[in-house]
């Protein structure tokens, strides 16, 4: 415990380093993209004395170096500054929105889960078979569906076809079924691919070999030895796509109406609400960060041979 204690120290010592990158590379680019919030607040026919008056008041008149100072201060005393637009603190907006980004993201690994895990270790029972074939076809076939393609087709199925789910929107409890199946298709492919090499790879071990031997039943074999050795990869995996899912629902709640941070930001991108952009993309910064130092601390656990080169 020792080892992976100093081993999260070191590793929160470069993500604070990281967060800064993406913190100054997001300030750069919002104020290089064509627009101005000023415009876009006042509109093309206001005079030169309002604009001045708002910039000033917005503090955008400042040099970028005075800007970014200004922001980093503010982060240091948690102040997630307010949006140029609503006047409303980002804090409250986050608490809004983040907790339903969280829960899209944690239904859609779940039923990723529960698709590619399965289906893996299918494939792997029946490698070169055809029906390690059929998975496997099917595993490509949901990779290569985007989301902006998966999620009108399910939309169109089931909520205009059938009208079994609601169209888009958080209204009801069953809203999030078609934007969590749209990201879940997705990573239970990645999953099924990862299962059934890591699987694989183990069931030739000598160990297995050893197992089955010793006249243990194949489920056991399986179940308790092979598996438990095959999800060590598949922990990183799932801590990747985690935090890819907690930074990649930007296209998926966009076409749900879902919302969340990711529709958030794409709304704030179009208002060039600067504040709320840069804790929005902070804020997806530190989640994926922190999934990745769990996913690392959890396979160290996992593997002692890791544990002990910490």
């Amino acid at each position: 415990m020792m080892g992976v204690a100093v081993f999260i120290a070191k590793k929160l010592t470069s993500f604070a380093t990281v967060i800064f990158g993406v913190l100054l590379l997001t300030f750069l680019l919002i104020h290089l993209v064509p627009g101005d919030p000023v415009e876009v607040m006042l509109g093309e026919s206001a005079s030169v004395a309002d604009r001045v008056a708002l910039r000033e008041d917005l503090g955008l008149n400042r040099s970028l170096v005075e800007q970014f100072g200004a922001y980093l201060n503010k982060l240091a005393h948690g102040d997630f500054g307010q949006s140029i637009h609503t006047k409303t603190p980002i804090i409250e907006m986050l608490k809004t929105r983040y907790p339903a980004t969280l829960k899209l993201a944690l239904l859609s690994l779940l039923i990723g889960l529960s698709i590619g895990m399965p289906m893996g270790i299918y494939a792997a029972l029946k490698a070169n078979h055809w029906q390690d074939f059929v998975v496997t076809l099917v595993s490509v076939r949901l990779s290569a569906m985007p989301a902006f393609w998966l999620g009108p087709m399910l939309m169109l199925i089931f909520a205009v076809w059938l009208g079994w789910l609601p169209v888009s929107g958080m209204e009801s409890n069953t809203s999030i079924i078609l934007p969590a199946l749209t990201l879940g298709f997705g990573l239970s492919a990645i999953l099924t691919r990862m299962t059934r090499t890591s699987l694989l790879e183990v069931l030739h071990d000598d160990y297995i070999r050893t197992a089955r031997a010793k006249g243990l039943d194949e489920k056991t074999v399986i179940f308790r030895h092979a598996l438990r050795a095959a999800l060590l990869p598949i922990i990183t995996i799932v801590g990747l796509q985690m935090g890819s899912l907690l930074a990649g629902t930007v296209i998926t709640e966009t076409i749900f109406s879902w919302d969340g941070i990711g529709r958030l930001l794409v709304e704030s991108i179009e208002k060039r609400d600067y504040p709320v952009t840069q804790a929005c993309v902070l804020v997806v910064a530190l989640s994926y960060v922190l999934v990745n130092l769990l996913t690392d601390v959890l396979y160290r656990l996992a593997d002692p041979r890791i544990r002990a080169s910490v």
